[in-house]
């Protein structure tokens, strides 16, 4: 008899939370939702938020209100989102930083794959390391050679310690066997600002943000970190045609929610999503803002991608020394 007792009040519960978590569901959304990244306004995160939250928003019918909240290569933000409401009224978007920060920290407040409700991935993109228009070194080659003459003597930009610009240096450090010292700032315009004004040499940055400076004649860019040439720089090389072989480094941006958001809204956010990357107009304003590729995914195929990412990443800070803060 208490056994069938315990089963019958096992069974109402579980009724009551499908029923709460269907209901939630199915007036999701009612209000306006926050979109948390964390990285500096104008950047690559930034861009990025803005025209997904416009997409979102239109499928979805509340507003998105984007907000920044920089520093320590995302982990601000990522910890931010970690520990909101498990509502729906708070997701973030997320780079490929997300995962490499399980290497590069000692200790996370959050678990990158675990303290989340994946939601889909949105974009795909390379990175290029670029120098002022006026550095002597005129090719990737060039700046490796000089580095090697002057070890710890050169230094590079990125958007923050963890960030896959700083890793993406980093490798390219030990593939090379040189040692150019990272400088971390807070964002990618800052970077930019200091290659300029001549505190670093040489930025790992997104294409997107250098093109117009390329192609104006005042940075020059070296290399692109992807195999492949980037369509929006079509006569920047590949690291890999520099000489560095098997050379591979491309970024991601993903939505996510907190632990614990009901199935049936973070069903809602990925088919709005998804539904939304379909938009041409859409589509090629991602595309062009970081020149990418556009993919979304199923909330399970992102955990995938964010569980093989931090096991690569993983492997690079330990084969490269790199110490953990």
């Amino acid at each position: 008899m208490q056994r069938m007792k315990r089963l019958a009040a096992a069974i109402f519960l579980f009724g009551g939370f499908f029923a709460t978590t269907s209901a939630s569901a199915e007036n999701y959304p009612s209000r306006p939702i926050r979109l948390l990244h964390g990285f500096a306004a104008g950047g690559a995160a930034d861009t990025l938020s803005r025209i997904i939250a416009d997409g979102l928003s239109k499928k979805l019918g509340q507003p998105i209100i984007v907000e920044a909240k920089p520093g320590a290569g995302g982990n601000i933000a990522a910890d931010a989102i970690a520990k909101a409401a498990a509502d729906g009224y708070t997701i973030g978007l997320v780079t490929g930083a997300h995962a490499i920060s399980a290497a590069t920290y000692k200790s996370l407040a959050y678990q990158p794959a675990e303290s989340f409700e994946m939601i889909s991935t949105l974009v795909y993109y390379a990175l290029v390391i670029a120098v002022r228009s006026d550095y002597p070194a005129k090719s990737l080659g060039e700046l490796v050679a000089m580095a090697k003459q002057k070890p710890g003597a050169l230094s590079f930009g990125s958007v923050g310690f963890g960030s896959t610009h700083h890793l993406a240096g980093e490798l390219l450090n030990a593939a090379a066997g040189v040692e150019i010292v990272h400088v971390p700032y807070r964002g990618d315009s800052q970077s930019v600002t200091a290659l300029l004004g001549g505190e670093v040499p040489v930025i790992v940055g997104t294409p997107v943000l250098l093109a117009s400076q390329i192609q104006g004649g005042a940075i020059r860019g070296l290399a692109v970190t992807s195999p492949a040439r980037t369509a929006l720089l079509p006569d920047v090389p590949t690291v890999q045609e520099a000489g560095i072989k098997g050379y591979d480094v491309r970024t991601w941006a993903g939505l996510l929610a907190p632990k614990g958001t009901p199935p049936g809204i973070i069903a809602a956010l990925n088919a709005a999503t998804l539904d939304a990357l379909k938009d041409p107009d859409l589509k090629q304003r991602l595309e062009t803002a970081v020149g990418g590729e556009v993919r979304g995914s199923s909330p399970e195929e992102m955990k995938t991608l964010i569980e093989t990412e931090i096991s690569k990443w993983i492997g690079v800070v330990e084969r490269a020394k790199i110490p953990k803060i």
